[in-house]
């Protein structure tokens, strides 16, 4: 059994850090979380992301206790999950001064 990192109970993401995954492969999350097995239904290769659970579009995705982006698609539980599926939050300036009121 492959295995995929995982910190915290709300992460709906675990990253790939020992091995790639072949399409298939069942995963299990090690780390903090341990109790998480999902089925792979893509190559997913060596520092990337799986879906840990059903994750809709527009939802924040969650790694190591931190959003970092929201889904575009939806993503079934082990997906390979990147730029192909998520929008990064992180130097997002357009979205933070949309956030802003002018005084």
């Amino acid at each position: 059994m492959k295995k995929a990192f995982v910190i915290e109970e709300q992460d709906n993401v675990a990253t790939v850090v020992v091995e790639p995954i072949q399409q298939g492969e069942t995963v299990a999350s090690y780390g903090r979380v341990k109790d998480i097995t999902v089925t792979a239904n893509q190559d997913i290769p060596y520092g990337h992301k799986i879906a840990l659970r059903d994750i809709p579009r527009g939802e924040t995705i969650w790694k190591y206790g931190l959003s970092i982006g929201s889904a575009i698609t939806d993503i079934q539980a082990g997906d390979h999950v990147h730029i192909h599926n998520i929008e990064s939050n992180r130097g997002r300036g357009d979205k933070a001064k949309a956030d802003q009121t002018v005084a």
